[in-house]
């Protein structure tokens, strides 16, 4: 199918309520959109690049500057196949992961509708196992004021049926936090989220956590650091996920080789696409890392992918994938919502994402538009 035309769409949000990590304070959420054209379909991607360079190095600035002037040019007017076309027509750009995988995310949309196939069904068609209807899912919590105000904050997404609690952290706003959090909820799943906060040398700090009983203790250590993560894992008893760290299968298979993690974390954007995070799935499972599907405020749209591709068989601990009003109200998309009687998310079954994008929403929070034919 040739592809005939490429929208990009730089938007903006407010959140819901403000979100705050060892990175700093959003209150607001810069994507962008695109929208990929061929043959009466559109496929819909998301590039969750945001405004500052704290997760990743990638802005929306930059993504908009690599997607308009290098990689929508290398792909308008291809014949697409399947979406591991796009890997060889990526390949003069080196790095941009977020940029491409937005792009390779509405690939993945417009062929899944071609073959008349729910992108799970897509993602799962080299397993036996088909995909789950429903995948379970937890909240993340950025830090509060307060381990009172910690505590009163997971309170209330326990009572709206959530049961798996993530707790960002960051020095200075750790361990008084994670014990508070497990005193008040003693048999709760929760874990804790340092986004690259410490250092080998903390060890003795991150050990006070093994007396918690936690899920797991996600990305103490440097972001692009395997390394030092596979010196401490010797030395505390929580298990240790790795996120920032891994960019690639590759990295995944470095971090296994080294016993530098027992989980981790897999956010498509972040390892360049879905297809690229299949075959982390598929080197995980072989190796019996437990995985889990990693979130970034995403949109409907990127958060119908995302459950997706938590529908793998790979993917047994609960993703950051919560109901859509945990972020947004309205979104451009018809909301998730949570079923709370197991804190899971139905899988959307339509073809390709199984979303409708609401045009007209779209529209009102757009801050620049481009079409590429």
């Amino acid at each position: 199918m040739k592809i005939e035309r490429i929208d990009l769409y730089h938007i903006s949000q407010p959140l819901v309520s403000p979100f705050t990590t060892s990175f700093g304070t959003q209150l607001q959420r810069d994507c962008l959109i695109m929208a990929l054209h061929s043959e009466g379909l559109t496929g819909w991607g998301e590039c969750v690049a945001t405004n500052d360079p704290g997760y990743s190095y990638e802005t929306v600035q930059t993504a908009w500057h690599i997607l308009s002037d290098f990689v929508i040019p290398a792909v308008v007017g291809q014949d697409l196949q399947e979406p591991d076309d796009l890997a060889r027509w990526f390949d003069p750009v080196r790095g941009h992961p977020l940029a491409k995988a937005g792009l390779e995310q509405a690939a993945w949309d417009i062929t899944a509708q071609r073959d008349g196939v729910s992108l799970a069904q897509k993602l799962a068609q080299p397993y036996t196992q088909g995909p789950r209807a429903r995948v379970k899912v937890g909240v993340s919590i950025g830090i509060q004021a307060s381990p009172e105000k910690t505590v009163e904050v997971i309170g209330g997404y326990v009572a709206q049926g959530y049961g798996r609690i993530k707790l960002k952290i960051k020095p200075g706003n750790d361990i008084a936090i994670a014990r508070a959090a497990r005193a008040a909820f003693p048999d709760l799943p929760i874990m804790l989220d340092a986004n690259s906060a410490y250092r080998l040398e903390d060890a003795p700090v991150l050990q006070q956590f093994d007396e918690l009983n936690l899920l797991m203790l996600e990305q103490p250590l440097g972001y692009e650091d395997i390394y030092d993560h596979s010196r401490l894992r010797p030395q505390i008893q929580s298990p240790l996920c790795l996120d920032e760290s891994i960019h690639s299968a590759d990295h995944a298979r470095y971090a296994i080789a080294l016993g530098a993690c027992d989980i981790i974390n897999v956010k498509p954007s972040r390892v360049g696409g879905w297809a690229e995070s299949r075959r982390i799935h598929d080197l995980c499972l072989k190796a019996g890392v437990r995985l889990w599907v990693g979130g970034m405020l995403e949109t409907g749209i990127g958060r119908a992918a995302q459950l997706a591709l938590a529908s793998l068989p790979g993917f047994t601990l609960p993703g950051d994938i919560s109901a859509t009003d945990r972020y947004y109200v309205p979104d451009i998309t018809a909301p998730f919502t949570l079923n709370r009687e197991d804190s899971t998310i139905d899988v959307p079954a339509g073809l390709g994402l199984g979303v409708e994008v609401d045009l007209e929403r779209l529209t009102a929070v757009t801050l620049r538009h481009q079409s590429f034919t």
